[in-house]
């Protein structure tokens, strides 16, 4: 089963992403981590987005497209996987179909995770991030064992100073803007499907391994 999630910055892409492929016994791919993990170990990809990141800039899609299209050759994807953070737009959307027909996969179905933003403002305004592996936590929802100290590497917790109410509400307002094309082109193909992501976690992905079921009888959960 190939899955892509999709949702403003607050919805849960990244927890509902982890859980499902682990339920579905299927890998999560996060351009986050690609990139992450490219910058780590080095590779010529990393160093090159490791020159933007130095001077304050984004890294180019171009270069974002790369990583994704080489994590898209190892062979435990073969089965399926759970897509977080890619396409973001129209133009990445056709440009990773051209990815996959390469490949001989498609598209199962493209998920819109889909939070108000009384809920997000919630979600993002408590959101704490580790400085060093960028893992996620939250003040009231999933605090740390320890008060800002990392569970995973036990390095220094910060709120991010753009996850205030004014500036995610700017944020929720132009994503919603960017996805209405890429949301338009999924659903005249027939893979859209919106399920509300206000509710608890648990509840969410029920409802979206129900329609993945739904999709393809034959998915097996763990």
């Amino acid at each position: 089963m190939r899955i892509v999630l999709l949702g403003p910055p607050g919805a849960g892409k990244g927890t509902q992403a982890k859980v499902l492929a682990q339920k579905l016994q299927v890998p999560h791919i996060s351009t986050g981590d690609i990139l992450r993990q490219n910058v780590a170990q080095q590779t010529a990809l990393g160093k090159e987005a490791k020159d933007y990141m130095d001077k304050g800039l984004l890294v180019p899609d171009e270069l974002v497209t790369q990583m994704l299209d080489k994590r898209l050759q190892q062979l435990d994807v073969k089965h399926g996987f759970i897509l977080d953070g890619y396409p973001r737009n129209l133009a990445q959307a056709k440009v990773l179909d051209v990815m996959l027909k390469e490949k001989k996969m498609d598209i199962d179905m493209v998920v819109y995770l889909d939070a108000s933003a009384q809920v997000i403002i919630q979600r993002l305004s408590g959101r704490l991030v580790c400085k060093s592996c960028g893992a996620n936590f939250h003040a009231t929802n999933m605090p740390p064992k320890v008060a800002l100290v990392c569970d995973t590497c036990k390095g220094k917790l910060y709120q991010r100073s753009d996850d205030n109410e004014e500036t995610i509400k700017n944020r929720l307002s132009v994503y919603r803007k960017e996805v209405k094309d890429l949301s338009l082109y999924y659903q005249k193909i027939h893979k859209l499907e919106h399920v509300s992501a206000d509710e608890d976690p648990p509840i969410v992905l029920e409802k979206v391994i129900s329609l993945a079921k739904q999709r393809n009888d034959t998915v097996k959960v763990r």
